[in-house]
């Protein structure tokens, strides 16, 4: 298995429609698609922190769904237009990460 810890930096005033979008839109068309999402955060002390972690078999299976995922129609034309407005794409901090071998987490 592996890991990758996202971590955003959400535009001032934003932090409640990316939950939202990323809630009702973004999580769940990614989990049709294959993606195993194990949870999504904010940050307590920082309104422009959000972090969500995958999870994915190997890196061929990564590199599969994100094909799937990225190159999408409905990705490109419904999701991609409005993340700019809201998430500063610049600042996207991707984490991969592999679990010890006694992590509860696997």
């Amino acid at each position: 298995m592996l890991f990758e810890l996202r971590q955003y930096k959400i535009r001032d005033g934003h932090k409640e429609s990316w939950v939202r979008l990323m809630e009702d839109e973004i999580i769940p068309f990614q989990v049709a698609q294959g993606m195993v999402i194990l949870g999504s955060f904010t940050g307590e002390d920082d309104a422009s922190l959000y972090v969500w972690i995958r999870r994915f078999k190997n890196e061929a299976e990564r590199k599969r769904l994100y094909q799937t995922v990225y190159e999408s129609t409905h990705w490109k034309d419904n999701i991609a237009p409005r993340i700019s407005k809201m998430m500063d794409r610049e600042a996207i901090k991707v984490i991969r990460l592999e679990p010890t071998p006694k992590s509860p987490i696997q």
